[in-house]
């Protein structure tokens, strides 16, 4: 379908409800969709532009949504364009990592980058010992491959002697299981 405005694809289809005749159906191209949105009016359709417009972040071409979907994490090997389809990282260094391109997201989703609510009792391992383990996972892989025995043998020490680090015992509910037990001798 081409836009309503010139021979270009439209890549906008926007219904307007609120003309007592019916609704306004209009197909735009990506240059007449940005100035449709942007445009000052103060009619009730204007909050609702803004909104979209501030969600589908007009700003970015199909250019440089496609280089931004060709970046990959070092660690996880994760690319955005993966994210952008599953809706999940790989690893927590793609905080880091996609950090410029996540923040905006995060605001339009949530009104927020931070966490607010509630955390996992235990301590997590920081995301840097994190990043180092899937990183050793990823060497022991290569090493397996390359018939490398000797040092994926090397590095499945290095990840079990990290996880006996960062595993913590829990202390509330093994204390009270206990005592319960010597309790009914």
């Amino acid at each position: 379908m081409k836009c309503q405005y010139c021979e270009k694809p439209a890549t906008f289809h926007i219904t307007e409800l609120t003309e007592p005749s019916g609704p306004k159906i209009m197909h735009l191209c990506e240059e007449h969709a940005r100035g449709f949105l942007q445009k000052e009016s103060d009619s009730p359709v204007a909050s609702v532009t803004n909104a979209l417009a501030k969600q589908l972040q007009l700003g970015q071409s199909k250019k440089e949504l496609a280089e931004l979907d060709q970046k990959e994490c070092p660690v996880c090997g994760i690319s955005f364009f993966e994210f952008r389809n599953t809706g999940r990282l790989g690893c927590p260094y793609d905080y880091s990592f996609f950090e410029a391109d996540l923040v905006p997201l995060l605001r339009n989703i949530h009104d927020a980058v931070e966490h607010v609510g509630k955390r996992p009792r235990r301590l997590a391992a920081s995301a840097d010992s994190q990043a180092e383990m899937i990183q050793l996972r990823r060497e022991m892989e290569e090493a397996v491959e390359l018939e490398d025995y000797e040092r994926a043998s090397e590095i499945r020490d290095e990840l079990k002697r990290m996880e006996r680090e960062l595993s913590i015992p829990a202390s509330d509910d093994d204390d009270a299981s206990s005592s319960e037990g010597e309790n009914q001798s």
